[in-house]
């Protein structure tokens, strides 16, 4: 599994640029899936199974990053960020392009406090003098990703992109698991554009029409010194959400997680998420609404170049996605 998690967080692919992500994912499930077929927004479905409810499982494949919006003539270029990025982060990163390119993240220091960095502070560095130089290497509208190694250390993995690539692992993982057999209709979504808006899971939402929709995305931590209190830890076992800023997990489904988990013997932890959503937050919006329920991977420093996670929790996901897709859910639906 820490291959899989590696192969995906190395990808290039911010927000609608996927398709390096996508096309990696298409090779890897193929051989274990009945169905699978991309979407003009770059979506990747797949589906197991025939009887049963129609459940679909989504993790999205987009990575936050930067773009380019102006190069002065001296070669430095002005960037925004792509998702939820924060400037005072980012001083000596480094950020990757489609071809290649690498630049560093520089700051404006004369008469600027570092705590008071805003965009409008920072620019990019790829080492020339000149914007005749730089239009060599990057453009206006560029996407850049930040470049970090992926390392497994003892049972955590460390990484650019866990959010949401370990998510696409599990989804990956348990479709091998599965073996194309599954009680219900299960349909497997590696969707794009979640970062920017949940986009791709609105779309392939509406396509698959599932009875019962689940994310399966990283959340927040609570186990660091002076961190705002939060009941996740690294290690203690896959998150089930009840809340966050998009989604208010139906009663039913969030029962029908917390019993399974159980029977199972999968270590879990309930989760309130005060900022920030997931695919969750577009499925359960499909034509007349659909109960969804969050998978939740807990994860260190979010949204930042260098994220981490704990491969044990990461196990206990792949697990619940499993007992899910063989789970009946017939009281989920009634009414």
């Amino acid at each position: 599994m820490e291959e899989t998690i590696s192969a995906l967080c190395q990808l290039y692919g911010p927000s609608g640029h996927e398709e390096r992500v996508v096309e990696r994912i298409e090779k890897m499930v193929k051989p274990h899936v009945d169905e699978l077929h991309r979407d003009v927004m770059g979506n990747l479905l797949t589906r197991i199974g025939s009887g049963g409810h129609k459940l679909m499982f989504a993790a999205h494949t987009d990575e936050i990053g930067v773009v380019v919006h102006y190069i002065d003539d001296k070669g430095f270029a002005r960037i925004s960020p792509v998702g939820g990025v924060r400037p005072l982060w980012l001083y000596a990163r480094r950020v990757q392009f489609a071809n290649g390119t690498i630049g560093v993240i520089g700051r404006e220091q004369l008469g600027n406090d570092p705590k008071d960095t805003d965009w409008n502070h920072l620019f990019l560095d790829v080492g020339v003098t000149s914007k005749k130089d730089a239009d060599k290497l990057i453009a206006v509208g560029d996407f850049g990703v930040f470049t970090r190694s992926t390392v497994s250390q003892g049972k955590v993995v460390i990484s650019k992109a866990l959010d949401d690539r370990i998510g696409c692992a599990v989804l990956i993982e348990a479709l091998k698991k599965l073996k194309k057999k599954a009680k219900n209709e299960v349909h497997f979504v590696f969707t794009v554009q979640e970062e920017v808006g949940v986009r791709g899971a609105r779309t392939s939402a509406w396509s698959v029409t599932p009875d019962v929709g689940y994310a399966v995305d990283i959340t927040g931590w609570g186990d660091t010194p002076l961190v705002e209190p939060m009941n996740v830890e690294l290690g203690k076992g896959v998150a089930i959400k009840a809340m966050d800023q998009g989604t208010i997990v139906s009663p039913k489904v969030r029962k029908l997680m917390v019993d399974t988990a159980t029977a199972k013997g999968i270590p879990y932890q309930m989760e309130v998420l005060r900022g920030g959503a997931t695919d969750a937050f577009a499925i359960q919006f499909t034509k007349t609404g659909v109960p969804c329920g969050v998978i939740s991977i807990p994860t260190r420093y979010v949204h930042q170049p260098s994220e981490m996670a704990h491969l044990d929790d990461f196990a206990g996901a792949v697990k619940l996605v499993c007992a899910l897709a063989n789970a009946d859910h017939k009281a989920v639906l009634a009414t």
